[in-house]
């Protein structure tokens, strides 16, 4: 049992050695996650950190202009990863009044509120996406799933949350798009560099690209999953884990380690 929302890459080789064992983890801080992804998407939308910072100033001048918001109900949202956390923030798109269309590695026959398509759809499906929220784990077949050609078919007043991690959206490629406005803005919470150490955390910028530089980017430390219930959250995933494997029951979120999640 992994406590957390993941798999180490130890753990991923024991299994692939033991096919005998069953690895699980935890998906307790999916609903945490997915608000983050929500309020990152709000925050660009609606550029409320740039006016945050000019009203502390003050500064009121750019109040009544109306190129620095867009309203996002009636445009289409792509969530890239249908799994806890994506279906989460499909909800709450849908409740904003979005379309919503999902991607994952799999597509099964059940009903869904969303059409749901196969990674290979990416192509077809991106030029229609005004919103695109990368909620995937992180595999070799996700890594760099995002790149120049990708930023190519969006609309250039596509809005990218990323609330996965780094590696799936390509870092130069990202950096590039929100610099040359090829899309309108991103939220972003998982990033290509990190503090290694205690001493560092001051230190550390978040990519080797000057992303701190950009205006219509809003910035978040890798933080979806904590919130003031995470203890709590996680103690009761964890008692619900074992209390299942107790009763002789298949544990809630196994893992598929060739897959990779």
């Amino acid at each position: 049992v992994v406590p957390w929302a993941g798999l180490p890459v130890a753990v991923a080789e024991l299994g692939r050695a033991r096919r005998d064992l069953t690895i699980c983890n935890l998906h307790h801080n999916a609903t945490a996650t997915a608000e983050l992804a929500v309020a990152l998407l709000l925050a660009v939308a609606k550029n409320v950190p740039r006016f945050d910072r000019e009203l502390r100033a003050p500064n009121w001048r750019h109040r009544g202009d109306h190129r620095r918001s867009v309203q996002l109900e009636g445009r289409t949202a792509l969530i890239v990863g249908y799994g806890s956390i994506g279906r989460r923030v499909a909800a709450t798109c849908r409740a904003l009044g979005l379309e919503v269309l999902a991607v994952r590695r799999t597509v099964g026959e059940a009903a869904l509120p969303e059409a749901v398509y196969g990674v290979e759809s990416l192509p077809e499906l991106l030029p229609r996406a005004n919103v695109v929220v990368i909620c995937c784990p992180a595999t070799p077949d996700t890594e760099g799933l995002i790149g120049r050609d990708e930023f190519a078919l969006m609309p250039n007043d596509t809005l990218l949350v990323n609330v996965a991690r780094g590696s799936v959206v390509q870092e130069e490629a990202l950096f590039d798009a929100l610099r040359r406005r090829e899309i309108r803005g991103a939220g972003i919470d998982v990033w290509y560099q990190y503090p290694t150490c205690t001493s560092e955390e001051m230190v550390t910028t978040p990519s080797r690209f000057p992303f701190h530089e950009l205006s219509n980017l809003v910035m978040s430390p890798h933080r979806g999953g904590h919130v003031i219930e995470t203890t709590e959250l996680r103690m009761h995933a964890l008692a619900d884990t074992l209390q299942a494997i107790a009763d002789g029951l298949a544990p809630p979120h196994r893992v598929d380690v060739d897959a990779g999640y």
